[in-house]
């Protein structure tokens, strides 16, 4: 039954931020405390001590920050919403479910926790940047408006990092117990993915009949954006002897962060674009993991 409502969570989350988007929408203040637990405890997960960074991740962290600022100044030209949800979607981390289904998929799982934290640090280092360039901030004085996107991101992605830290350190029974409960992370992930597909829809709603038409450029390209990011992980991580990291790495984005960053620093409709990446990419994951399925059961045979 647990399982059968986990493979549901997606449906279910679009279906109750549909149906309840005025009330949910409400909740969006949660978001970055649900992020910033979600990262403890997936942080908390792990032996950092074990983590080594190799030429995958560097790749990875350089496609990331490098390509997100191409793709906001070649589109920019023609649709500031379009630019700013294509940065946001390829600037945003590696997800922190993401090492679960890599895992599943048969990729190591240090390289995938690495990938995870290395991107959420390079977030954590580049958006202040880019914010206060491309975002709501940009009538600011750079370094004003680099201190408030930096007083918003350190809490969510630098914290928790020292808190984990600190955790495994010196209180290792603490760290244990964390660990073992795999199941919580997820369902935090849950109540976040809710809260923002309710604030994304609350928007969509709110949308002007001249803003209606960009809706369907924004599908086309975020599908376009997530092939794109898959099929480089992939090749980049053929290369480098781990496929399924490498896809999921790039691919697998945290878009409960991404969204939160359009919304907070952006323009609030681009946010949508990444709403329509968690489609993209949940279907991509669902048949990545049907064809491994399958794969195995005809070995069986």
């Amino acid at each position: 039954m647990v399982k059968k409502i986990k493979d549901l969570m997606l449906p279910i989350a679009i279906v109750l931020g549909l149906i309840f988007h005025s009330f949910i929408s409400q909740l969006n203040t949660l978001t970055p405390w649900l992020i910033f637990v979600m990262l403890y405890l997936t942080l908390c997960s792990i032996d950092i001590k074990k983590m080594k960074i190799t030429w995958l991740h560097i790749w990875v962290v350089l496609f990331q920050v490098g390509v997100s600022l191409g793709f906001y100044l070649i589109i920019r030209p023609f649709d500031e919403i379009l630019a700013q949800g294509a940065m946001v979607i390829v600037l945003a981390p590696t997800a922190t479910s993401a090492p679960v289904i890599a895992a599943m998929l048969g990729a190591n799982l240090s390289t995938m926790v690495t990938s995870t934290l290395l991107s959420n640090l390079a977030v954590a280092a580049v958006s202040p940047l880019y914010f206060s360039m491309a975002g709501n901030n940009v009538d600011m004085p750079f370094l004003q408006s680099s201190w408030v996107v930096l007083s918003k991101v350190i809490p969510v992605i630098i914290i928790p990092l020292i808190l984990a830290l600190f955790t495994q350190r010196f209180l290792p029974k603490m760290a244990a117990a964390i660990a073992k409960q795999k199941d919580v992370s997820y369902y935090i992930w849950a109540v976040s993915l809710t809260i923002v597909m309710g604030c994304t829809i609350n928007s969509i709603f709110r949308m002007d009949s001249s803003e209606i038409d960009i809706l369907a450029f924004m599908a086309i390209l975020s599908v376009s954006i997530c092939v794109m990011q898959f099929a480089f992980g992939r090749w980049i991580g053929k290369r480098k002897g781990d496929i399924a990291a490498g896809g999921q790495s790039v691919g697998q984005k945290n878009t409960i962060l991404a969204i939160w960053m359009a919304q907070t620093y952006m323009t609030p409709l681009s946010s949508v674009m990444p709403a329509l990446y968690v489609l993209w990419q949940n279907l991509f994951n669902s048949y990545q993991l049907i064809v491994k399925n399958r794969k195995e059961e005809l070995n069986k045979h």
